[in-house]
């Protein structure tokens, strides 16, 4: 793919004009799958100028019309989807059957904006006299800067390319340089489902360059972003010269609350599943389990069967449930997280190293701590890892309030069979998003987002395309 793809500029591919490229590593092995395209300020002039002439012409198009194009896309994604699914195994290490699932969840955004794109409701309000109408209409705000991560390289770019066209916005987007092919394929299916030159653009290369550049542009009018928390404050930083329209999700780092009611080896083996998906390289997964001290035991060493009995290896194998982390320096980060929680009086209860017969690529055992004190480094800053903290308590205040003891805000899950206590807890905690007794939140028709530093703006649901819509009052007087 790498060499029929690279840069998407007015509605072909090409190479950057610089000559210069990014290699494409697979964490099986660390191997070089391929070499994508670094772009140079050319280029990324280029691909502003596509997306200017590319807006003008896709904001006249009816939402209805915009609303079957989307529809035709999200079909095509879904014919490509044994294809895709395998390069994004390639590039991210996930097991085969999590990215065909994140296939079908891309295609989930295009058919529910889809939806959104004949459903822009503005309204009208009666005058204060008989001669005066009052209106209110929503406009596409205009040509949208995106930037997403690597951990989702498919659904991430989705839940921006589908809101923008929905509204009538063209895009430029920036997908991860550790794995471009996702997006590439929503570009091969906006292609055969006749979206117009210069609606949809793509840039690869060098982040901070290409971001300075997008975003110091007067073209750009909306900034979208999934990333870390130090990247999203910088973006904002830069936003702010030219007042920019801007929505972000970002890090998180999710309590998970189980009360004395819960059944301590159902739950511990449901969150033990969900923690250790995706390597634990998931913005909203678990990642910090307070358990009350009357089922901890119970809860711990169900966690630890679960990481102990998973099949890790090669994403590509039928029988691997747990592939490889995506990069060298997110393992480096979790070998350094469970040194220090280990050294600050943390049990290992599993896992915890480098798998001895899995030293080629980036691969290390999904690891739970036990005893996990609060000043462990691993309580207070984002893991993005597969090691699961667990920590206990004894009163509901008191987990309450250190569950909110952190800066981020994006996700928190709660168990319990009193639904006063879940219902307690889930509006006490400052979250974003909650799930109750259930830890899979994500899908196109909810609002995703967070609280506090976890992010600004919503994706997905009827509040996603809003950030994309520009409200505009009219005032008229009859004569």
């Amino acid at each position: 793919m790498y060499d029929d793809h690279g840069l998407f500029i007015d509605g072909e591919w090409r190479r950057a004009s610089s000559g210069a490229t990014v290699p494409v590593i697979n964490p099986f092995d660390g191997s070089t799958l391929g070499a994508i395209p670094s772009a140079s300020s050319r280029d990324l002039d280029d691909a502003l100028e596509a997306a200017q002439r590319g807006f003008r012409a896709w904001r006249a198009v009816p939402g209805w019309d915009r609303a079957a194009l989307l529809r035709r896309i999200a079909d095509e994604i879904r014919h490509r989807a044994t294809d895709g699914a395998r390069l994004m195994t390639l590039e991210t290490g996930k097991p085969l059957a999590e990215s065909k699932g994140e296939f079908n969840a891309m295609a989930d955004q295009f058919d529910w904006y889809a939806g959104d794109a004949c459903r822009v409701f503005g309204h009208t309000l009666d005058g204060r006299d008989a001669a005066t109408r009052l209106h209110v209409r929503f406009d596409p705000v205009g040509p949208v800067a995106a930037f997403t991560a690597w951990n989702f390289p498919g659904l991430l770019p989705a839940r921006k390319i589908a809101p923008a066209l929905a509204a009538g916005c063209s895009i430029v987007i920036k997908p991860s340089e550790e794995a471009p092919s996702a997006t590439y394929v929503i570009v091969e299916a906006a292609l055969a489902a006749g979206l117009p030159r210069g609606v949809l653009n793509v840039v690869t290369g060098d982040p901070p360059a290409i971001s300075a550049h997008l975003i110091g542009s007067p073209v750009i009018r909306k900034v979208s972003l999934t990333g870390s928390v130090p990247v999203g404050k910088q973006i904002l930083r830069m936003c702010a010269d030219g007042v920019k329209r801007v929505s972000m999700e970002l890090g998180g780092h999710a309590p998970v609350l189980v009360f004395e009611d819960a059944d301590p080896v159902a739950v511990g083996t449901l969150c033990a599943r969900t923690k250790f998906r995706n390597a634990g390289q998931v913005c909203i997964s678990p990642s910090r389990f307070y358990v009350h001290q009357s089922i901890k035991a119970a809860f711990e060493q169900a966690m630890a069967d679960v990481a102990s009995g998973l099949r890790i290896g090669n994403g590509l194998a039928a029988e691997t449930e747990f592939g490889p982390m995506t990069n060298e320096r997110g393992r480096a980060r979790a070998l350094t997280l469970v040194d220090d929680a280990v050294k600050k009086g943390a049990t290992l209860r599993a896992g915890g190293r480098i798998p001895p017969e899995l030293t080629s690529g980036f691969f290390f055992q999904p690891t739970v701590l036990a005893d996990v004190p609060e000043h462990a480094d691993i309580m207070t800053c984002e893991p993005f890892a597969p090691v699961a903290p667990i920590a206990s308590f004894s009163s509901f205040d008191e987990v309450i309030g250190r569950a909110n003891n952190v800066p981020f805000g994006l996700a928190a899950y709660v168990f319990s069979n009193s639904l006063s206590v879940a219902t307690r807890a889930s509006e006490a905690l400052e979250s974003g998003m909650v799930g109750v007794n259930d830890m899979l939140l994500a899908s196109a028709e909810i609002p995703f987002g967070g609280a506090k530093e976890s992010g600004i703006g919503r994706e997905g649901g009827q509040l996603g395309i809003r950030d994309y819509l520009e409200p505009k009052y009219i005032k008229f007087r009859l004569q």
